[in-house]
């Protein structure tokens, strides 16, 4: 990157940010894949309202790049231009159940989400537990696993726009799609409110355990890895697609899939993001001249090579 100090040009335009400004951050530490390049500016707002002044006041034409756990990412080697927004649990990361609702910040975790529903005696959230990322990705990519969906428990969520404006938007108008949602252009997620069902706090705790229980013995959740890589295409299941086209195994460098899980890449030691996106685009090639079915990426990639 050589462009000039973008992080001290935003600090001298915002003097009462309370946030961290920092520029030319690795990224790759803050992903589950263990690889990217930085970004130009890396910002850390204190609170919703921090965020809704450093947006108001950021000029038009800086990109804007949200960033959860990274735990559904690849950031590529070239490192991102703009602003890297990363919502720390201090500010963020709040959890409280009220009658059937919990309302949780979107830097809580799924999981704690799961286990604060839990606590509450609050069932129908116990699919949270295998999910490795935050709300904001959640209600983002839709996220869901074992039956349950984002879409399924949410009430409203609440953001910050790319003008500063703060809204709160119901489910309804979120559009959720397989895997997606359809927010304002813009908008970064600052929290949501889920609904529950009253249940015996042991039916609600064995669900949570079966759930975690599948997740240890059919995924590889000690490895390097971005989670499922592709979105399964109508009528079918992505990893057995990839294990057909003879994909389960196959390397790129220092990226392989997961011989454990097709649908899951992993970073053996020494991948770079050009080896993994390279590695998934071989399989969604062997993919496609072997059945026909054209796979997508559920993985997001951002960046520069």
């Amino acid at each position: 990157m050589t462009t000039p100090d973008l992080a001290g040009r935003l600090a001298s335009l915002m003097p009462d940010l309370r946030g961290r400004l920092l520029p030319y951050q690795p990224l790759g530490p803050l992903t589950w894949f263990r690889v990217g390049g930085p970004a130009e500016v890396l910002f850390t707002p204190a609170d919703e309202a921090d965020l809704a002044m450093f947006l108001a006041a950021l000029p038009a034409g800086i990109d804007v790049h949200p960033l959860g756990v990274g735990s559904n990412l690849i950031v590529r080697d070239g490192g991102v231009r703009g602003v890297v927004i990363r919502l720390s649990p201090r500010g963020f990361g709040q959890i409280a159940a009220e009658g059937s609702l919990v309302r949780a910040g979107a830097a809580a975790l799924d999981k704690r989400v799961a286990e604060a529903a839990a606590e509450a005696g609050l069932g129908g959230l116990e699919f949270y537990f295998g999910i490795p990322g935050t709300i904001g990705g959640a209600i983002t990519m839709n996220a869901g696993a074992n039956g349950g969906e984002t879409k399924d428990v949410l009430v409203e969520a609440r953001g910050v726009l790319r003008d500063g404006r703060i809204v709160t938007i119901p489910n309804a108008d979120l559009a959720f799609d397989y895997r997606t949602s359809h927010p304002p252009d813009g908008l970064i997620f600052t929290g949501a409110v889920f609904s529950g069902r009253p249940g015996p706090a042991e039916v609600i705790r064995a669900r949570m355990a079966a759930v975690q229980h599948h997740r240890e013995t059919a995924q590889p959740i000690r490895e390097k890895t971005g989670g499922s890589t592709f979105r399964n295409p109508p009528g079918h299941s992505a990893w057995k697609l990839i294990d057909a086209a003879g994909c389960r195994g196959l390397r790129v460098g220092g990226a392989q899939v997961s011989e454990m899980h097709c649908n899951f890449l992993i970073n053996t030691g020494e991948a770079t993001a050009a080896d993994i996106e390279t590695l998934g685009e071989t399989v969604r090639a062997r993919v496609l001249a072997h059945s026909g079915v054209d796979l997508h990426w559920e993985i997001k990639r951002v960046g520069e090579v």
